[in-house]
């Protein structure tokens, strides 16, 4: 399935149903973690109304370590 343009409120929804935690906030962005087995992961997300760019967006995966797949299950 092809990842769709995500608004970053829906994305930071989708990122505590996987398990991450707002870590704080500072104006508009979120700072988020999750602690895995051996490992951290650590990404933020700039609240605003419009969809995230498509680069934006995969790079916030990557920081998560969760699959593409996976937050495509989670945002529907």
């Amino acid at each position: 399935m092809k990842l769709r343009q995500v608004k970053p409120k829906d994305l930071l929804k989708a990122l505590l149903k996987a398990g991450f935690v707002i870590k704080r906030k500072k104006g508009s962005h979120f700072f988020l973690e999750k602690d895995l087995i051996g490992e951290k992961r650590d990404t933020s997300i700039s609240i605003h109304n419009e969809p995230l760019p498509k680069g934006t967006l995969k790079a916030i995966i990557k920081q998560s370590g969760l699959a593409e797949e996976d937050l495509i299950k989670i945002l529907k």
